[in-house]
């Protein structure tokens, strides 16, 4: 049914699509502008809706740049509050939105602040925390920044080359616009790609000269997290009643690497970033276990219990993540 409603819905991804290049002609000519900070700014983004990997993607940068004063700015979407918001101890996941608060919670060291006005953001990130870099996180469509550096993801399988626009489509931006990219990285890839594939993906995308192309997986955790568990291992939980709640772009990833670990459970699926309600908590509050994700958990946590997730990262060839720590250590 929903891909039916896609295709019956074409005609409004031509006005989607005409509206989005329309707006970036403007950008290109100059008729609306792009502001530059004296601040490093390093963006990463993509060209679809969802299920690239972004917030994994910030942290493993997070992680690079340790030994530097990191700052990350977020729209902080479907959060509760208005306007610039720097994140403090008092700070809430309602206040900053579910994916600036995980980071806000797991790099406690670093300044995590959310602003819809990406300028205005940066202005009071240099104002009040003065970091000698600033992470842009889903910022490659707002142009209203022209960063220093731009990373673009693109899931394997769902490649941004072979999509199309909204509604009928994934994308919200124009396949043209990757020519802004620094460095494309391919997220989500198989545990062992060829190098006929990865060939084969480069080929595809046709990179430009000062482009470069990167292959990255996705490396889950094996011990589970979460306020309640301590060592608590994915092979240890087997014989438990376990429910499987998820609310981001694309669980499949994560389905189908519980399943190769032979793991047995019950699968609520709800939309990216949803805000899980006392009757939404009624279906899965009697199992045993309820295992999530690290974005769901922090909506979820102090809703139910019994409740842990699973931690994932980005993982590169030891060739691609070299380079990357080289181009890093180059912007700051």
């Amino acid at each position: 049914m929903l891909q039916l409603l896609r295709k019956i819905a074409f005609p409004f991804s031509l006005v989607y699509a005409l509206v989005v290049h329309l707006r970036n002609f403007f950008y290109d000519t100059g008729v609306f502008s792009s502001k530059t900070y004296k601040t490093p700014t390093l963006c990463v983004g993509n060209l679809s809706v969802g299920g690239t990997g972004k917030t994994p993607m910030i942290e493993f940068l997070i992680r690079l740049l340790d030994g530097h004063k990191v700052a990350v700015l977020s729209r902080g979407y479907k959060r509760q509050s208005k306007g610039f918001l720097l994140a403090d101890a008092n700070s809430s996941v309602l206040d900053l939105g579910d994916e600036p608060f995980q980071m806000h919670q797991k790099f406690p060291e670093i300044a995590v602040a959310v602003d819809t006005d990406r300028n205005n953001g940066i202005l009071q990130l240099e104002t009040q925390v003065k970091p000698e870099v600033i992470l842009l996180d889903d910022a490659f469509q707002h142009r209203r920044v022209k960063p220093d550096f731009s990373i673009l993801l693109t899931a394997y399988g769902q490649l941004y080359v072979d999509d199309w626009y909204l509604p009928t489509g994934n994308l919200r931006d124009s396949k043209r616009e990757a020519k802004r990219a620094n460095i494309i990285i391919v997220t989500k890839c198989p545990e062992s790609l060829l190098e006929e594939e990865r060939l084969r993906i480069v080929e595809k995308l046709k990179p430009l000269s000062h482009q470069t192309v990167l292959f990255s997986k996705l490396e889950y955790n094996t011990v589970l997290k979460g306020e309640s568990m301590e060592n608590l291992t994915i092979s240890a939980i087997r014989d438990k009643k376990i429910a499987l709640v998820t609310g981001i772009a694309s669980p499949e990833p994560l389905v189908n690497y519980l399943k190769s670990l032979g793991l047995l459970f019950e699968h609520f699926e709800f939309g990216d970033h949803h805000n899980f309600s006392k009757k939404d908590v009624q279906l899965f509050k009697d199992y045993e276990l309820i295992l999530t994700t690290e974005k769901d958990y922090v909506r979820l946590n102090g809703k139910v219990k019994n409740l842990c997730y699973v931690e994932v990262a980005h993982s590169f060839s030891s060739k691609d993540q070299i380079f990357l720590e080289k181009t890093l250590k180059s912007l700051v």
